[in-house]
């Protein structure tokens, strides 16, 4: 199961989203491209270009589905808090929890990654 399936319930997008690329590991991921009209905060934008509360955080999870070393991570949580990228839950090791926060900075609307609440181990 996704993260997407997983946190919310959700399949992944039809359309055809934008790609961005991780500033540490230089991996491209699709997400949703910044919206056409500035109405919708960056946090605030859907997987489909429409408002959603929770927009930054389904985003995360889309793009942490597109990669195989992240993606089948059942024990860690997304949230967010405006632009400020939350995971909880646990992650086997120190280079897991990098390569997400890596991933998360990348995607539109991110701010920062905070980790305070993950556990190594």
């Amino acid at each position: 199961m996704g993260w997407l399936q997983r946190l919310f319930g959700l399949e992944k997008p039809q359309s055809q989203p934008a790609t961005v690329t991780a500033p540490d590991t230089q991996q491209s991921y699709s997400v949703p491209a910044a919206p056409q009209t500035p109405d919708i905060a960056p946090e605030r934008l859907g997987l489909n270009g429409e408002y959603d509360q929770s927009g930054l955080a389904k985003r995360v999870a889309l793009a942490f589905d597109q990669d195989s070393q992240v993606a089948d991570l059942d024990r860690l949580w997304v949230a967010q808090t405006g632009s400020t990228v939350v995971l909880k839950g646990e992650v086997p090791d120190q280079q897991t929890l990098q390569k997400l926060v890596s991933i998360a900075q990348g995607v539109y609307g991110a701010s920062s990654v905070q980790t305070d609440q993950v556990k190594i181990g």
